[in-house]
C-alpha cells in the first residue's frame, strides 16, 4: 500500500483538506465533484485507484474548503483550491476535475494559469444546462429535508451505470445513509455552488492543453456538456458509450490510463 497523508492547509482565508501520496518531481491535482460524504473517508481507495501516477507524480486531492456559508460560488471555491495549491508549493501541475471539480479547475485554469500545465475534465460543465440544474435541485431539496437515503439512493442511481448501480447501489447507500446533519448541509451549499455557473465565454482564456472526457448517457450534466466544451476550446475529447454514464471516471477501466497518454504527451 502507497502512504498517504491528510493535510490541513490554511490559506489565510480559509482551511482546505487534502490527500498527498506519491513522491514524484510533477505534481497531479485532482478536484472530485459533488460527494454526499468528503471524499477524504475514502482516502485508501483513491490512493490505490491512482497509485500508478504516484511513479511520476506527487499526487493531491483537493477537498472542499472547510467554511462555505450558503451562497459561496464555484469561483469562490476555486479560489480557495488555487490558494491551497499555492501555499503547498504546487505550480505547473497536471490538473483533473470531475462533474463539479471540472467546473472549478476551469476557473483555476483561467484565473491562475500558473497552476495549470495540462488540464483533464471528466464529466464535466462550463455551464449548467436545464437537466443538470433539475438533478442538483432535487439533491438539494432532499439534503435541506434531511431525507438522507433518497438522496443517497438517487444519487447512486444518476450517477453511477444501471449495471454498476444495479451490483453495488445498496450497498453504496448503506455506506452513505448515515449522514449528519452537518454534512447534508454541507452536501446542500456545495450543489448550490453550481447554480448560474457559466463560463463559456470565458473558457478561450484556457491556454494550457485540454483533454476532455465524457459519457453520451452522463444522467447529471448531460454529455452535450462536455462536447461543448471541447468545441469551444476545440480541444482533444473522448467520449464513452453504453454502459457508462456520469461517473465513467470510477468505472472504465481504462480511463486512468487515458490520462496518463494525455498528461505524457509533449508540447502542444
Amino acid at each position: 500500500m502507497i502512504d498517504y497523508e491528510i493535510l490541513s492547509v490554511n490559506t489565510d482565508s480559509n482551511t482546505v483538506d487534502c490527500l498527498k501520496f506519491g513522491s514524484g518531481e510533477r505534481a497531479f491535482v485532482i478536484i472530485p465533484g459533488l460527494s454526499v460524504k468528503s471524499v477524504l473517508l475514502s482516502a485508501s481507495a483513491v490512493v490505490n485507484a491512482y497509485g500508478e501516477f504516484a511513479k511520476d507524480y506527487t499526487c493531491y486531492l483537493f477537498d472542499r474548503p472547510k467554511d462555505m456559508p450558503y451562497g459561496t460560488t464555484v469561483a469562490d471555491i476555486a479560489e480557495e483550491t488555487a490558494k491551497a495549491m499555492a501555499k503547498l508549493g504546487i505550480s505547473d501541475a497536471d490538473v483533473f476535475g470531475t462533474s463539479q471539480g471540472g467546473m472549478i479547475a476551469q476557473v483555476i485554469a483561467i484565473e491562475h494559469p500558473e497552476l495549470v500545465r495540462k488540464l483533464a475534465l471528466g464529466s464535466s460543465a462550463a455551464r449548467l444546462h436545464d437537466y443538470a440544474l433539475e438533478a442538483t435541485a432535487n439533491w438539494r431539496a432532499l439534503a435541506e429535508q434531511g431525507r438522507a437515503e433518497d438522496l443517497c439512493r438517487d444519487f447512486v442511481n444518476r450517477v453511477y451505470s444501471k449495471p454498476f448501480a444495479e451490483k453495488y447501489g445498496n450497498m453504496l447507500v448503506r455506506l452513505m445513509r448515515d449522514c449528519t446533519e452537518e454534512e447534508l448541509s454541507r452536501f446542500a451549499t456545495c450543489s448550490h455552488a453550481s447554480d448560474g455557473f457559466d463560463i463559456t465565454n470565458e473558457l478561450t482564456k484556457i491556454k494550457c492543453p485540454v483533454f476532455v472526457i465524457g459519457a453520451d448517457n452522463d444522467r447529471v450534466l448531460t454529455g452535450e456538456a462536455s462536447r461543448e466544451i471541447a468545441d469551444i476550446l476545440q480541444c482533444e475529447i473522448y467520449m464513452y458509450g453504453e454502459p457508462y454514464g456520469h461517473a465513467v471516471y470510477d468505472e472504465a477501466p481504462d480511463y486512468r490510463q487515458k490520462l496518463l497518454n494525455f498528461y505524457g504527451k509533449e508540447g502542444a
